[in-house]
């Protein structure tokens, strides 16, 4: 019997090899939270991409000096102010 789907949109899987300890200790903080490893990750992962990524309703955040300043040290110079004219 096939287990149900969450929505009618079919989703990507993505697996991640870990090793036995990893492993163990997911298992562990997802019994903590009383939740199933796969939520726990999911919660996770979502976490680490509003962190890196920010809330902006598409999950993506535009490249700007004022977001990433390895961007700003590369753009904010008097050679790349030519651009800011065109």
């Amino acid at each position: 019997m096939a287990r149900p789907m969450e929505s009618e949109t079919k989703r990507p899987r993505i697996s991640v090899d870990v090793a036995p300890e990893v492993r163990r200790r997911l298992r562990l903080a997802a019994a903590k939270r009383d939740l199933t490893i796969r939520r726990y990750v999911l919660e996770a992962i979502e976490a680490r991409l509003k962190e890196d990524l920010g809330d902006d309703g598409e999950g993506l955040l535009a490249l700007t000096a004022q977001s990433d300043p390895v961007l700003a040290a590369l753009w904010e110079n008097r050679k790349d102010a030519e651009y800011d004219r065109l």
